[in-house]
């Protein structure tokens, strides 16, 4: 439909795709304070439980999916109250800037700023400053685990209390892990698609996927410095029982290259992080899906979390495909697996 649009000249596919996932606007919640503010000119949404509490509550910072490229607090709404409600939490959701219009660092910029504000602020919200944790799912799982790298070795402000990794896009070094063969047809990420949301995100084009998904963008010596971080041999055997296709030898294009470079800069791609980062971060939660492209990108970081004495608490959904967390009661319809994901980062939460 979104390519029926564009040719008829009445809205552009990004455009179509982003008003079909803006979501309804929902009535009050009996249960939650919920307004709309900005913080450090970013608009945020922020939900606060109504009931009275014992002591200051914990503050998650939301950052939601979409592949940088769509995505609202509007379309996170459920998400984001279900959260506040459940686990008795303030929630901010944050409406980082979307790609292509804003490429990268825009989403990331936003996201750290925003977390920034917040950590200093958490008395005007009733929030425990040694309790906030970062979160998001997708491109926004993406963007809690670069602010929390970020912000792991600041001294200046409260450290991050956890972060919640919902099947997470790590790294732009490698489309040809296991899962991105055996899911490359599954919805609601395809192979092509990660690839592009990455290109889009990176330069606001999407020129070179090709070269970008057969692996001529990486230079052979990168290849290998980061082979200890992102191959197959680190993903556990019982992921790669529904087939691995080994790679053929790959040509590096330089002048690809030159256009992806920032590809290795762990603010884009977290998985890149030196240990000395990686051995930082908080407690980890990782929710990863079975059927998704981006599930090795969640168990490579798990092995690098915990390589590094990181504790890590992982889900795995085995029924579960991407993008099924923000399909919770959508459009009168949901997925049992996904309310399950939701649950057990509620139970995570109330852990902390």
């Amino acid at each position: 439909q979104g390519r029926i649009l564009e040719k008829t000249g009445l809205c552009s596919q990004l455009t179509f795709g982003r008003y079909v996932r803006q979501g309804r606007k929902l009535g009050l919640d009996p249960k939650l304070f919920i307004q709309d503010l900005q913080f450090n000119k970013v608009p945020v949404r922020v939900y606060q439980p109504k009931a009275t509490s014992d002591g200051r509550r914990r503050g998650i910072l939301f950052f939601h999916g979409g592949g940088w490229v769509f995505g609202s607090l509007d379309t996170y709404e459920k998400v984001c109250r279900y959260l506040s409600r459940e686990s008795d939490s303030v929630v901010v959701s944050v409406q980082y800037r979307l790609a292509p219009e804003h490429k990268y660092p825009a989403a990331y910029e936003d996201c750290l700023n925003t977390t920034e504000h917040f950590l200093s602020n958490t008395e005007h919200f009733g929030v425990d400053p040694a309790r906030v944790i970062v979160c998001g799912d997708s491109a926004g799982g993406n963007l809690a685990a670069a602010v929390s790298q970020t912000l792991a070795g600041r001294s200046d402000l409260p450290r991050l209390r956890a972060q919640i990794l919902i099947y997470p896009g790590l790294q732009a070094l490698d489309f040809n892990l296991p899962s991105y063969h055996q899911n490359r047809g599954v919805p609601l990420r395809f192979r092509e698609r990660a690839a592009f949301f990455a290109l889009l995100y990176l330069n606001g084009h999407a020129m070179h996927i090709q070269e970008v998904l057969e692996g001529s963008h990486i230079p052979p010596d990168m290849r290998l410095k980061y082979r200890k971080w992102v191959s197959p041999d680190n993903i556990p055997e019982r992921f790669k029982v529904r087939g691995v296709k080994p790679l053929g030898p790959i040509d590096f294009i330089a002048e690809v290259y030159e256009t992806v470079k920032r590809f290795c800069e762990p603010n884009l791609c977290p998985l890149l992080a030196e240990d000395a980062v990686v051995h930082q971060l908080p407690e980890s939660f990782i929710l990863t899906c079975e059927y998704d492209v981006l599930r090795d990108d969640g168990l490579l970081y798990k092995k690098r979390l915990e390589d590094n004495g990181v504790r890590v608490t992982w889900y795995h959904l085995e029924d579960g495909f991407h993008g099924i967390i923000s399909l919770y009661d959508y459009c009168g319809f949901s997925f049992p697996s996904g309310k399950r994901g939701l649950d057990s980062v509620v139970t995570f939460l109330k852990s902390l």
